[in-house]
Order: structure tokens, then C-alpha cells, then sequence
């Protein structure tokens, strides 16, 4: 998860009425979450009632397409060891995030969570997918065998202020205005971009995405997972063009057919989420490229 969603998290729970003291975002330099006794570490030292499970191996379509046994590995081990240690150490509830990407590769838009075990996921990022699915399948068994509450968000792709602009291991929104940025800077008329323009996708901002996570600790308890999205779905070819036009850009768009498109279609049905505890996204895509352009010119670009 990336470091914007920590956050916010935090400081949405802090706006709620919860101390500094009382939140603890740990990190991998001091707990190394794949190590059973960095786990066990942490819980000891901490003592947490609840657990928002957010933390991740990930990356864009190009980190996962390289990267797969080791998001494999990673994931798995953290899922298991945070969610069982959370069991085991009395935790009052466990929300674990997961992804998107678990859902089959071609599924009937928009996305139900009904449809989550039709198909399987799409193949350059598989690997996590199932590890977050695998993380669901665990709470599922916890909650039945030992009671456990344990509930499970699937959510979208995130964008916003303080994401990870890194050109290897940064997703969509955040690697494209990196690119155009570079493009304005140095005159450039030309971006080159991975496939061809056609996919979708939805995206959440990350205050949204945190108050959704909030409202979820605090009202929801059931064992089904809730999509966590907007609603919406834009073509990356859109994409591209809006945030050109955002971004003062105006050269040629190369689409790089010979790089993977990813899943074809991305829209979830976020009904659950607004029935079960209130949530619906409030930010309007338009403003949220605006506020992450500006973020990223002020302190990465700059």
C-alpha cells in the first residue's frame, strides 16, 4: 500500500478523535513484516485493539509483470503472519485491504463481489492478486472457526498527494504525470505509453479511500468482502489526454503495442459499500489530477 494511504489513514483517525499515541503506522525499516518474529515483535511492543492490514509488496503493471514469485512470497507471508498474530494476540478486529486485482481476469462490469471466484485474475498481476485473495480466504476461516472478526475491502487503484512517483514501481496515474512532467520540462514532443490506449480503469482518491477504510472499522463486521471504489471507469487513452491537458502538454501519444494492456475493463459496484456503512467518494476526478500535478510539482519535481 502505498505510503499517501498510511497517512491518511492515520490522520482520518485522528480527525475522529484518536491520540497520536494511540496509532501506530510501523514500517519495514523497524518490523519486517515477511519475518514471524518481526510480527510477533510488533504486536508485543504495540498492543493494537484493531489492525488496518495495509501493507504490501506492489507496484504497476511492469513492477508485477517482473516481479511475480516475490510478490507472491511477500504478500502471502505478510497476510498469514499479521492476521494470524492478530488472533493470537486478542485483537478486537482485523480489516484487511486487498485489491482489485483478485478478481477474474474478464469479469461482467460492473464488478460484483459475487463474481470474485469466476475466473482467475489477469496474468501480469496474478500473483498478488491471489495472495490478497488468499488473505480474504483466511479471514473467512478464522471468522468460522474461531470467531474472529476479521472483514475485507477490495479496493481500487489509489491516487493522490504523497503517492510513489518512482518510473519502475509506480502505477498508472502517478507514472504518467512523472512522464509528461519530464516531457514538458525537457520540450520533448513525444510520450511513449505501455499498450494501446483501450483498457479502463477506476480510480479512488486517497482521502476517499481513507474515510472508506474509517467507516469501515467502525460499522462494518460482516464476513462478505465490499469493493471500495467510485464507480466509475475511464480508458487509459482519456487518462492520458486529460491529464496532458492538465499538464500543458500537447506533443504525440506512441502507444507501445508490444507492452501488455492489463485486465480490459476495471468498474466495481459499490453499492455494498454505501449500504452496509455509508461510504461513497466525494472527490471529482478532475480535482484529484489537479491536487496530485500540483503536489508532485511542489516536492518531487521541483
Amino acid at each position: 500500500m502505498r505510503a499517501q494511504s498510511h497517512g491518511k489513514f492515520a490522520q482520518r483517525f485522528r480527525d475522529a478523535g484518536y491520540s497520536s499515541a494511540e496509532i501506530v503506522c510501523p514500517r519495514r525499516r523497524d518490523y519486517d513484516l515477511t519475518r514471524l518474529e518481526d510480527v510477533r515483535r510488533l504486536f508485543k511492543e504495540t498492543k493494537p485493539h484493531l489492525v488496518i492490514h495495509a501493507a504490501a509488496d506492489i507496484g504497476g503493471i511492469g513492477y508485477s509483470k517482473t516481479h511475480p514469485g516475490s510478490q507472491l512470497y511477500n504478500n502471502t507471508l505478510m497476510n498469514t503472519y499479521v492476521l494470524d498474530e492478530s488472533f493470537r494476540a486478542g485483537v478486537e478486529k482485523f480489516v484487511g485491504i486487498g485489491t482489485v486485482c483478485s478478481y477474474p481476469k474478464f469479469t461482467n462490469v460492473p464488478f460484483r463481489e459475487e463474481d470474485l471466484w469466476l475466473g482467475y485474475p489477469e496474468e501480469t498481476n496474478a500473483a498478488y492478486g491471489l495472495s490478497k485473495k488468499m488473505m480474504l480466504e483466511q479471514s473467512k476461516a478464522y471468522r468460522q472457526q474461531y470467531g474472529f472478526n476479521a472483514v475485507h475491502l477490495l479496493l481500487i487503484n489509489l491516487y493522490g498527494p504523497r503517492d510513489d512517483f518512482h518510473p519502475e514501481n509506480s502505477h498508472v496515474i502517478p507514472a504518467l504525470i512523472r512522464k509528461i512532467d519530464e516531457a514538458v520540462r525537457t520540450g520533448a514532443d513525444e510520450i511513449v505509453m505501455w499498450g494501446d490506449g483501450s483498457p479502463t480503469r477506476e480510480f479512488l482518491f486517497a482521502e476517499d479511500c481513507a474515510e472508506a477504510v474509517f467507516l469501515a472499522a467502525e460499522l462494518y463486521d460482516g464476513a462478505e468482502p465490499v469493493n471500495i471504489g467510485c464507480g466509475d471507469e475511464i480508458s487509459i487513452r482519456q487518462l492520458v489526454e486529460l491529464v496532458s491537458q492538465l499538464m500543458g502538454f500537447d506533443g504525440r501519444v506512441q502507444w507501445d503495442t508490444t507492452r501488455p494492456n492489463g485486465q480490459p475493463r476495471r468498474q466495481l459496484d459499490v453499492s455494498r459499500a454505501k449500504d452496509a456503512f455509508g461510504f461513497s467518494a466525494r472527490t471529482d476526478f478532475t480535482n484529484g489530477l489537479r491536487r496530485t500535478i500540483e503536489w508532485y510539482r511542489t516536492n518531487v519535481a521541483s
